[in-house]
């Protein structure tokens, strides 16, 4: 864990390659965010790093959503997309869930062009898969602005993670 003390020492570099891993295979929101230092909390390293996003050209956004793994599969993921995706049970599926979830995944990619992204702390396979059915009749801006909203809740739970608050408050 850092401080964002320790964050705000970091050179571009070092801060890159600790920070920017929050956002999958994404490092240029971290070398975006870093010209932006000192950060004076965690609250606001997140927010730029959001702004970061937002403000980028709409294929940079778009590979951002394309460059997260499809929830339940098996194919080669980040540590941290394993853990995610572990902690909601998406690695005990039935081989019966297993086809389900691929079958989705497959439409949902074909209809919208990237795959469903979902935040899954604090979910379960169950809950992941109504989601993923709810949401694939939902129109394509819809499912863009989702899949972004979802990534940076994605981001934060990630920052939680490494970023240790030195005062209660700090990361609010």
């Amino acid at each position: 864990m850092y401080s964002i003390e320790e964050i705000n020492a970091m050179n571009r570099q070092e801060f890159i390659g600790k920070i920017g891993w929050v956002f999958e295979h994404s490092p240029w929101i971290a070398n975006k965010t870093w010209d932006y230092r000192p950060f004076p909390s965690l609250h606001v390293l997140y927010q730029l790093m959001v702004q970061a996003v937002t403000e980028a050209p709409l294929g940079d956004q778009l590979d951002l959503i394309r460059a997260h793994p499809d929830l339940g599969g098996k194919l080669k993921m980040t540590d941290s997309s394993v853990k995610e995706q572990k902690g909601a049970g998406l690695d005990k599926l039935t081989e019966e869930e297993y086809y389900e979830f691929a079958a989705l995944n497959k439409a949902y990619a074909e209809k919208f062009g990237f795959p469903f992204i979902l935040a899954v702390k604090g979910h379960t396979k169950d809950s992941i898969y109504k989601a993923m059915k709810g949401r694939i009749t939902q129109t394509q801006e819809q499912e863009f602005q989702t899949a972004l909203t979802q990534i940076f809740a994605i981001s934060k739970f990630r920052l939680d993670e490494i970023v240790k608050l030195e005062t209660k408050g700090q990361g609010a």
